[in-house]
């Protein structure tokens, strides 16, 4: 091994030791029945399908607030979900509601949900017994040495009383999901959303989860990213439904699959791309005065008017969006933004040299 190969490896090992130390000096026991969760539930119920994305979520947020490095949350997060979803979650089993069961009829598969509480808690400590047992023996693999991302991000609420929007940085997808297959990934994305911030943390939490699952993702990305973005609305559509949320996220993701660059979009929030100092035009934003949406909006039986700005039925600022519970099939219904207020678009935005 390279000298500078094993000066990261054995710093990399310093840090993970260190990381799990200083976390196990905090948390010297699992969690009792009655001790506070470190993190907040994700409502009352899961449903079997959203279990990986939600606890991979909590996870890879709690080891990041305490700053593990990314590559080892990653492992973590993974082997923590992994040892649950092969455990027995029957007892955290609860009925669906009738009209649950008659929305598993029309998807022709039942519908299994889970108690979110007992859940997570349960996950915390499966959590726990990893990173308890990594403190004796770290796995080789959660010692290799990775890619380096230079990434920044900045995120503003301006005048809404509450922020929105949620982003998504991964640098080490594969470890957060066990692929093993040669090629290298990282994934980023941005989701702005509108009238409440519930799609949009939906959609930061299931996207990159089901493109992660789909088998077409070694041979056909762009594929998996499109059938995620569609099963998350699906998904995020009955939650909407069964929670009474009116929510709704435009949405953009750049997944890097080895050295090719594939980016996935809906509605108005953008990729832009720097080439030795040059934007290159990647995409072109969903919006509603755009030729191909107004005629597939139209084609649906609504219409597209311009007042303020460009809107769908006289009301809607954007054409596509996931969420938006009670949509009629022409496009998402976000809340119109206030004209006196400046709003940017989220956006994600990638340089190479």
């Amino acid at each position: 091994m390279a000298s500078g190969a094993l000066q990261e490896s054995s710093q990399m090992a310093e840090e993970t030791l260190g990381f799990l130390d200083m976390l196990l000096c905090d948390f010297p026991a699992p969690l009792s029945p009655d001790s506070p969760l470190p993190w907040k539930v994700p409502g009352t119920v899961l449903r079997q399908e959203e279990v990986e994305g939600e606890l991979a979520e909590l996870a890879m947020g709690f080891l990041g607030s305490r700053n593990a490095p990314p590559p080892l949350a990653s492992c973590l997060a993974h082997e923590a979900v992994s040892k649950l979803l092969q455990a027995d979650l029957s007892e955290f089993r609860k009925k669906p509601r009738q009209e649950e069961d008659d929305d598993a009829e029309e998807e022709k598969a039942p519908v299994t949900l889970l108690d979110a509480e007992g859940l997570v808690r349960t996950f915390f400590n499966q959590l726990w017994e990893v990173c308890s047992r990594w403190q004796k023996q770290v796995p080789s693999t959660a010692q290799a040495p990775q890619r380096q991302w230079l990434v920044s991000i900045h995120a503003i609420r301006n005048t809404r009383r509450k922020m929105e929007d949620r982003h998504v940085c991964l640098s080490a997808f594969n470890q957060l999901f066990g692929l093993s297959d040669p090629v290298d990934r990282a994934y980023f994305a941005v989701f702005d959303g509108h009238g409440g911030v519930d799609a949009a943390r939906y959609a930061a939490a299931h996207v990159h989860a089901h493109a992660a699952r789909r088998p077409e993702l070694p041979t056909d990305p762009a594929g998996a990213l499109r059938e995620a973005f569609r099963r998350t609305d699906e998904m995020f559509l009955w939650k909407a439904k069964r929670e009474r949320l009116q929510s709704g996220t435009t949405g953009v993701c750049a997944l890097i699959a080895g050295k090719t660059l594939h980016v996935a979009w809906l509605g108005d929030s953008q990729v832009i791309l720097v080439q030795q100092g040059q934007v290159v035009k990647l995409m072109e934003p969903h919006r509603p005065e755009r030729q191909d949406e107004r005629e597939r909006i139209e084609a649906l039986g609504g219409f597209v008017s311009h007042m303020d700005c460009w809107r769908v039925n006289g009301t809607l600022a954007v054409s596509r969006a996931i969420g938006e519970r009670g949509r009629e099939g022409t496009a998402s219904q976000p809340r119109p933004p206030d004209p006196s207020r400046p709003r940017a678009r989220p956006a994600v935005w990638a340089a190479v040299s």
